[in-house]
């Protein structure tokens, strides 16, 4: 097994930064402190100051594998989120065919054992008629659940209430939902489609789907797991009204209840529709300045407790249709770090903070075995940042296969450096380790 030993770095971890070293020997991290020899037979790397973060751990994401890989791939999206830090990702149930029974769910597993640059883990994908298939979920295998409450790709909504109570009753697991009305939408939709036809004006994405849609659905979830004792998360805030229904008076690790918000809701809001027009089309949509701060306020006041990307590429083709065939997603993986430096750079959150809601609040509303954090012990799963080193998103240096972002022209004010996945250097300056594969991640349940 490989001896590394990472000296003079910035090592930042539950909520303060220390100098130090990281000894890593083979998987794991087997000392921290300062000043610490080398072996012999270690590689030594000296950072110069540099910071080293735990690699990120992205909750939910669309890998497009299989059935829609002409915009992205496991193997070609888990390179990009090497690239962008992030050693973790927890893929969603929407693929073709859908992970909604056990033997769809291994089949994904199996294609990310052979091709995943990065640590994987995939969501069972819950349907209106699915509960028995559900129950077989194995709790330590297996991420967790993910419930459509509104449309998403491939029909998965769960619109019945006596099912969803069912469900909310009958597992432990984490129950991840996509909350939006599906009658406010509807109704929404119609109103500006019989006043502009297919070719709405993309302003009025958020209008379609409002914060009324949005708020609606969330409330009603959440009443449901209290009801039940189900242990919600609700995936992509997009609303300041949302953030309401959350707590931080208790820990994360005792909350029941818990929210998460996505890079593109911190990033923009409904002006940039202007310019960045469906390359931002989400869904939940992107809405007001004053929802984008009240999501600011609610993820520093920890009412919001993780951030992810729900990366869903497209291909730039399929975006430049108009409002009713352009689809919603995009590319994030490789940006999202990146652009929370940004954030830290202007003062609006601390870098240790980033660190909380992207590594070690992840492992802990998920109970992921041994990872999130830099631990003796702990998987080396590690990020080397130059935050003094800046770069410009282009489509030349998007690692995507649908090769756009959304944040093409933006200045980055820091430079991922070097990504190691379990102990391996995955990731350095720009080059890749290819032969070298992620793992399917464990949980402590």
């Amino acid at each position: 097994m490989s001896l590394t030993l990472i000296k003079n770095t910035n090592i930042v971890n539950e909520g303060k930064t220390t100098n130090g070293d990281v000894l890593i020997d083979g998987e794991f991290i087997t000392k921290i402190g300062k000043n610490l020899s080398a072996p012999n037979n270690a590689t030594i790397i000296d950072a110069n100051g540099k910071y080293l973060l735990p690699g990120a751990i992205d909750d939910q994401v669309h890998f497009r594998e299989p059935g829609l890989t002409h915009k992205a791939n496991i193997a070609t999206e888990s390179r990009a989120a090497a690239a962008g830090g992030i050693t973790t990702f927890i893929e969603m149930p929407n693929t073709i065919p859908q992970a909604t029974n056990q033997e769809e769910l291994e089949k994904k597993f199996e294609t990310a054992r052979k091709t995943s640059y990065v640590n994987y883990s995939f969501m069972f994908g819950g349907t209106n008629d699915n509960l028995e298939e559900l129950l077989k979920t194995d709790p330590q295998q297996v991420a967790g659940i993910k419930l459509f409450l509104g449309s998403s790709t491939g029909n998965m909504l769960v619109d019945d209430e006596d099912v969803l109570r069912k469900i909310f009753s009958s597992t432990d697991m984490v129950i991840s939902v996509h909350c939006e009305d599906e009658e406010t939408i509807k109704r929404n939709f119609k109103e500006y489609h019989d006043k502009y036809g297919d070719d709405i004006p993309m302003k009025y994405h958020s209008r379609i789907r409002s914060e009324e849609a949005c708020y609606l659905s969330s409330s009603k979830a959440i009443k449901l797991a209290k009801e039940t004792g189900a242990r919600l998360h609700i995936f992509h805030l997009s609303t300041a009204k949302e953030t309401e229904l959350f707590r931080n008076d208790i820990p994360l690790k005792n909350k029941k209840i818990t929210a998460e918000v996505c890079i593109h809701h911190l990033s923009f809001e409904d002006k940039d529709y202007d310019s960045k027009g469906t390359l931002i089309k989400w869904n939940p949509a992107v809405k007001s300045a004053t929802d984008r701060q009240g999501l600011w306020k609610a993820l520093l006041d920890d009412r919001i407790d993780v951030i992810a990307t729900d990366h869903a590429p497209h291909t730039f083709e399929e975006k430049q249709n108009v409002y009713t065939n352009a689809p919603s997603g995009g590319p994030l993986v490789q940006h999202a770090l990146p652009a929370m430096i940004n954030f830290v750079k202007e003062g609006k959150i601390k870098l240790e903070k980033v660190v909380d809601k992207m590594c070690h609040n992840p492992a802990i509303l998920f109970e992921i075995k041994k990872r999130g954090y830099i631990k003796e012990g702990y998987y080396a799963d590690l990020v080397l940042v130059d935050l003094n080193k800046s770069w410009t998103a282009t489509k030349e240096n998007t690692l995507y296969k649908c090769g756009w972002t959304p944040f093409e022209g933006t200045e980055f004010k820091s430079t991922i450096v070097k990504t190691f996945v379990n102990g391996n250097l995955i990731f350095d300056e720009g080059k890749f380790n290819d032969k070298i594969k992620g793992q399917r991640i464990q949980f402590n349940r």
